[in-house]
């Protein structure tokens, strides 16, 4: 299985540049201009195995990138979906990279081990991502995806130590 870096989402203009939704700490590194990203999309897109940085800028807060192999908005456009990945097998795989399906699903805990609710989703944000959080009432939380917040990623859950009053913040605007 790779380490996802980055999904591509809708073209950017008419030369070829795509939005992406990042999945990585380190955009700067990953998608310096002139690396070879490896590619997983759908069987018969046509999408080339990898691809090679042309450019990088940010726009608003969302990160776009153009690639060597991929000349005009229609190529662009060919990509939408495709993930760029790094082999598992690569030394410098992120240590802690999550996939969003392997997260959904997972019963949220604090820190004394009380089930407080369970991770519905994952929101990737252009500071820090944010773990989607049904609580045990039904109401919705957001909880920043950090290591000092998110202290523990296992097989079957994950331990969250928010800030006092996070979750009545949530509670409150649902009444």
């Amino acid at each position: 299985m790779n380490v996802v870096l980055a999904r591509i989402g809708k073209p950017h203009g008419l030369l070829g540049e795509v939005t992406v939704q990042l999945h990585t700490d380190d955009p700067e590194t990953r998608f310096a201009v002139g690396t070879v990203v490896a590619t997983e999309a759908e069987p018969g897109s046509g999408v080339p195995t990898a691809l090679t940085i042309a450019s990088t800028r940010v726009h608003r807060g969302i990160w776009l990138l153009t690639f060597e192999e991929i000349p005009d908005r229609t190529g662009a456009e060919s990509l939408r979906g495709t993930r760029l990945v790094l082999p598992e097998s690569d030394p410098q795989a992120e240590d802690e990279a999550y996939y969003e399906e392997d997260l959904v699903g997972l019963e949220v805990r604090d820190t004394n081990g009380e089930t407080v609710g369970t991770v519905s989703g994952l929101e990737i944000g252009p500071a820090q991502d944010r773990l989607v959080v049904t609580l045990t009432d039904g109401v919705m939380a957001y909880v920043p995806f950090v290591k000092r917040i998110v202290p523990v990623v296992a097989d079957d859950h994950v331990v969250v130590d928010p800030p006092a009053g996070l979750f009545d913040l949530y509670r409150e605007g649902a009444e």
